[in-house]
């Protein structure tokens, strides 16, 4: 199915992203490039580049646009980049990644969730993007190190076990607080000595969860 979108939304849509202060050039890129009306409900397609979060199957949400820009933004990635998504939701976060570096394994643990996003992003001819049903709290020990992790699901914390999985340098984002309330985005950087944690701004997600959903 061809994408909807028009002239005048994605105007707006780039524009509310700058307003906001996206200044990435990259990401602002990958943004217009990547058609998120592909990636949400076919209810919802008329709102697709409003700035809001919208339902997905499984109780799950596509972030709002800002959410998506700022997060990818603050990974700071590089063509080179191996990076770790947890929680695909509809593969639109994988999408935007995919176009910024060379590889994106991204980890859903509903079934529904998993085939529908790697159906799209096949479709869509994201082929550096792995869809894999399983447990972001047990990352397969095969997956290896990654340059990048970007955690979509809240955290009450950020397990040792992923952060260890950053490579040298190596920065994760996820949103960590209340799984019920307002979370704070957090930034982790791996440095010879340890890790530097900084914090950035409010934000709401649904929760991360363990293990695979019995709602498949």
């Amino acid at each position: 199915m061809p994408s909807l979108q028009n002239p005048p939304q994605k105007m707006m849509f780039q524009l509310s992203l700058r307003r906001r202060g996206i200044s990435d050039q990259a990401v602002l890129r990958a943004m217009e490039d990547v058609p998120r009306d592909m990636f949400v409900e076919p209810a919802d397609r008329a709102d697709a580049y409003r700035d809001i979060a919208l339902g997905i199957a499984c109780g799950q949400t596509i972030s709002q646009p800002f959410v998506v820009a700022y997060m990818t933004e603050q990974l700071g990635l590089q063509k080179s980049h191996r990076v770790l998504e947890i929680g695909t939701g509809s593969g639109y976060q994988a999408a935007v990644l995919s176009r910024l570096c060379s590889h994106v394994v991204t980890i859903e643990r509903y079934r529904t969730l998993a085939d529908r996003a790697r159906s799209r992003l096949a479709q869509l001819g994201y082929d550096n993007v792995e869809v894999m049903l399983g447990d972001g709290f047990d990352v397969p020990a095969g997956a290896g190190a990654f340059d990048r992790i970007i955690v979509t699901a809240a955290m009450e914390q950020i397990p040792d076990a992923l952060a260890q999985r950053l490579g040298p340098e190596g920065v994760l984002i996820a949103p960590v607080g209340p799984l019920h309330s307002v979370q704070t985005l957090v930034r982790l950087v791996r440095t010879e000595t340890g890790f530097e944690r900084k914090q950035l701004v409010d934000v709401r997600f649904v929760p991360a969860l363990p293990g695979l959903a019995r709602e498949l």
